[in-house]
């Protein structure tokens, strides 16, 4: 597949993923939390590293409400160039602010900087998933960077069923998925559903 086809696929679950109902993105965000919460990767975490969604993405605010209860220490990515973000865990509510595209960011003197060696999970994003673990994220290569650092990191996506496709073309530098958290299934490792 060719970059202009991967670029078609994108686009086309983007779409997908943006058409769904409020309330349906609503209760699919909840029913994968509620995956992620159970699963013993998760349990077995202590510093997480997540994200604030923008636009369609599954949104995680289950997630940090829960982490309120679980001693678990959450980070944010924050881009800090054109190539390369670092993680964040924001002290307060006032240690966000609106960025580039609406996303919302981690104030770095408002936030610790955590260390890509000190993350035991990271949840990422992802426009389009396979069952074997391929994703692609929006195009950047941010997260494929940074995944090279989190040595002793899982790494996990999380997606709306709509943006399953049949195969999603890996380069070089893209990291598979251990698990992908829908809100139908757990695809673990090219082993299918869970």
């Amino acid at each position: 597949m060719n970059e202009k086809e991967r670029r078609a696929l994108r686009k086309s679950k983007i779409r997908a993923r943006d058409s769904l109902r409020p309330e349906e993105r609503r209760r699919s965000s909840q029913l994968i939390v509620e995956r992620i919460l159970s699963s013993e990767v998760y349990q077995k975490s202590k510093t997480i590293l997540i994200y604030r969604a923008t636009r369609g993405e599954v949104v995680l605010d289950a997630l940090e409400e829960a982490e309120n209860e679980g001693g678990k220490k959450l980070a944010y990515p924050l881009c800090i160039s054109n190539t390369d973000m670092i993680a964040l865990c924001p002290h307060g509510e006032d240690a966000w602010v609106e960025g580039h595209f609406g996303i919302w960011e981690p104030v770095p003197e408002k936030s610790e900087k955590i260390a890509p060696w000190d993350i035991d999970l990271v949840v990422c994003p992802c426009t389009v998933f396979d069952e074997r673990g391929g994703r692609m994220g929006m195009g950047a290569g941010y997260y494929d960077r940074y995944l090279e650092k989190c040595r002793y990191a899982h790494v996990v996506s999380v997606a709306f069923e709509t943006q399953k496709a049949d195969y999603v073309p890996m380069e070089s530098w893209d990291k598979p998925m251990e698990m992908v958290f829908t809100e139908d299934a757990v695809y673990m490792d090219g082993k299918g559903r869970k």
